[in-house]
């Protein structure tokens, strides 16, 4: 019998939750404890991937092995992977009084150590769904010639808070369902009569469309990206490093890859529901929508049971 290819889902949990008070990548949400993070493990395990690495800061590594170790033996391979300023992939001494890591598409070069496949990325605090992780292991593991990427493209109105505008990524594709760039929209709010809409650069409102695809940073990658990401990586420190707060985002190196036509991307349209947490406000607000979840029969009352 040959060994089963692994599937890897890379799980961003490396944030210290500054603006939520705390390790919300580990608050209790669901009705026996269960976290974020433990919905997208079993979503993304009846999916077919068989392998979870978690970006994190080694300070609180043992929380994390401790949390999900028990819940993910003998149903996925799990390695704890850590964020830290001089995990890099090129010798350089950044400003000692440097306190955050580099972003999510340094977050993602930590781990070309234990990532041997296709792998999808998602953020630790956030619920993208079972259709999603289901839409994207089909993607990463169909026979194609050229590894292409992949991001999954909610559509806007699944996206948008009743408590407030929000921020979007909107993806701008081609007629073939090609990224061909990412356009961050701030302040998008639905009015009264369900029209969405954001001020524009100049002051002018700008509407968008209920179907507009967004991207809510979870993609789709093949080892390829780790090279791209090294090259790329090392124009930005030679440009940023000094910098206290400089970040190297995903989107800034998809952005260059299409730019320079090295990869593409294709936007995986999907009818799931995104929600999310960001202040300590919107625990209660998570936790409705997983126990209307349960109530609907898609997870039961007792997760992993």
């Amino acid at each position: 019998m040959t060994e089963q290819k692994k599937v890897s889902l890379v799980v961003l949990a490396a944030g210290m939750g500054s603006r939520y008070g705390g390790l919300k990548q580990m608050d209790a949400f669901g009705p026996n404890g269960e976290t974020i993070i433990d919905y997208s493990l079993y979503d993304a395990h009846r999916a077919g991937f068989n392998h979870v690495v978690f970006i994190i800061r080694e300070h609180f590594a043992e929380k994390f092995k401790e949390a999900f170790g028990p819940k993910l033996k003998g149903r996925m391979d799990a390695d704890y992977v850590y964020q830290e300023l001089d995990n890099l992939p090129l010798h350089f001494t950044p400003s000692p009084d440097r306190e955050r890591p580099w972003g999510t598409a340094h977050a993602i070069w930590v781990a070309h150590d234990v990532i041997e496949g296709p792998f999808a990325v998602i953020n630790a605090d956030d619920y993208y769904g079972p259709e999603s992780y289901q839409i994207l292991y089909n993607f990463l593991t169909s026979e194609k010639e050229k590894e292409e990427y992949a991001v999954v493209g909610y559509k806007l109105n699944n996206t948008l808070s009743e408590h407030g505008t929000v921020n979007r990524g909107v993806c701008q594709k081609d007629a073939n369902d090609y990224l061909t760039g990412v356009e961050e929209c701030t302040k998008i709010s639905r009015n009264a009569d369900g029209v969405i809409s954001f001020p524009g650069e100049n002051g002018e409102t700008r509407t968008l469309s209920p179907d507009t695809p967004v991207s809510m940073n979870m993609w789709g990658f093949f080892p390829s990206y780790f090279d791209y990401f090294e090259k790329e990586f090392g124009l930005f420190l030679s440009e940023f490093g000094q910098e206290l707060k400089s970040e190297y985002y995903i989107p800034k190196l998809i952005d260059t890859l299409i730019q320079t036509k090295e990869r593409q991307t294709r936007v995986l349209t999907c009818d799931a529901e995104w929600f999310g947490v960001t202040y300590r406000e919107d625990k209660d607000f998570v936790s409705d929508r997983l126990n209307k979840l349960i109530d609907a029969g898609v997870y039961g009352k007792d997760l992993w049971g």
